[in-house]
């Protein structure tokens, strides 16, 4: 492949400029691959699986729904450049660089073919994760997300339908289209996904906490076996429908372990290993972004360095 530089964004200020770097980013043709069929349709695009012709690798290449939409071009090069950024990372989808069709001159992305979504495993797998499974992937998302913020990437739509479990039960964070540089001042767009973004995200304060919200609410989401809310009731009602009150409800009557999946309780019901789990995810989802333990203090909270305190409940600010 050949390669070109190119930028991850225009910058809107100084300070963003000098901590900014080029970014060199391979770029291949789409006439190295073959047999595409579609794996998945968003608002902007569409992802599909095709094959290398030369090593019949399979691979995941994302397009734009239209050449031009959704910010253009420069947004599929500023999503590569995260890619490219994260390189390294076990727990972010690998990424082999933008393929041009030499028709059309279209852009996509090539990333591998890393798996079903953690959306569709926890929804559509039956029996559901086992127990064991589900702590690897609780680890394997907090060291990715780190990792992450170690390298001043904010991804601002972590949920499991952003998250792919792969045949080496490894999961893997994927679609960095609405990512961030923590470097870039604000305004930011609006991003995120309703039931799994921080209060903050609504008036576009976004900070790395924000990334740990949205952590907190899909390991819920991991360890409870089910949606956080189901958003389609017209009227949700607090106390039936939002499943981390639904914990604490069930924490305060000592049922610990009827708050999670069946699959996730411990052979020996250790309640204790699943209430610091229950707890942490609580202290992420908190509505005050300073009251959020930092990715790494999580790592600390779960590996028993740091004590792990019930949070004041609150409400979630979408209801």
């Amino acid at each position: 492949m050949a390669a070109c530089v190119v930028e991850a964004a225009a910058p809107r200020h100084a300070a963003a400029q000098q901590t900014r770097k080029r970014t060199r980013v391979a770029m291949g043709t789409t006439d190295d691959y073959e047999g595409a069929c579609c794996l998945g349709e968003g608002a902007f695009g569409a992802v599909v699986m095709a094959r290398h012709r030369g090593t019949g690798r399979a691979v995941a290449m994302k397009y734009l729904r239209v050449p031009g939409g959704g910010g253009g071009y420069a947004a599929l090069l500023r999503e590569a450049c995260f890619l490219e950024a994260c390189a390294g990372n076990p727990f972010v989808v690998g990424f082999h660089g933008l393929a041009r069709d030499p028709a059309t001159s279209e852009l996509c992305l090539v990333m591998d073919c890393a798996g079903q979504s953690l959306h569709d495993a926890l929804r559509c797998q039956r029996p559901p994760l086992p127990e064991d499974t589900v702590r690897a992937a609780m680890w394997q998302l907090l060291t990715g997300a780190k990792r992450m913020h170690d390298g001043h990437i904010i991804h601002r739509d972590i949920k499991p339908g952003n998250i792919l479990v792969g045949g080496d039960q490894i999961v893997r964070f994927c679609d960095f289209g609405l990512a961030v540089c923590m470097a870039e001042p604000p305004p930011y767009e609006a991003a995120g996904t309703m039931w799994y973004m921080a209060p903050e995200m609504l008036y576009n304060a976004v900070s790395d906490k924000s990334d740990v919200f949205s952590y907190g609410m899909t390991l819920l989401e991991l360890v409870g076996g089910r949606r956080n809310m189901y958003p389609s009731l017209e009227t949700p009602d607090l106390t039936r429908d939002y499943f981390p009150y639904i914990v604490r409800e069930k924490m305060a009557r000592g049922e610990v372990l009827g708050a999670v999946d069946a699959a996730m309780a411990p052979p020996d019901d250790d309640e204790a290993a699943v209430m610091a789990v229950l707890k942490v995810a609580l202290c992420c989802i908190q509505n005050q972004r300073e009251m959020r333990p930092s990715m790494q203090t999580v790592v600390d909270m779960l590996e028993g360095r740091v004590a792990i305190d019930l949070p004041p409940d609150s409400r979630h600010h979408l209801l």
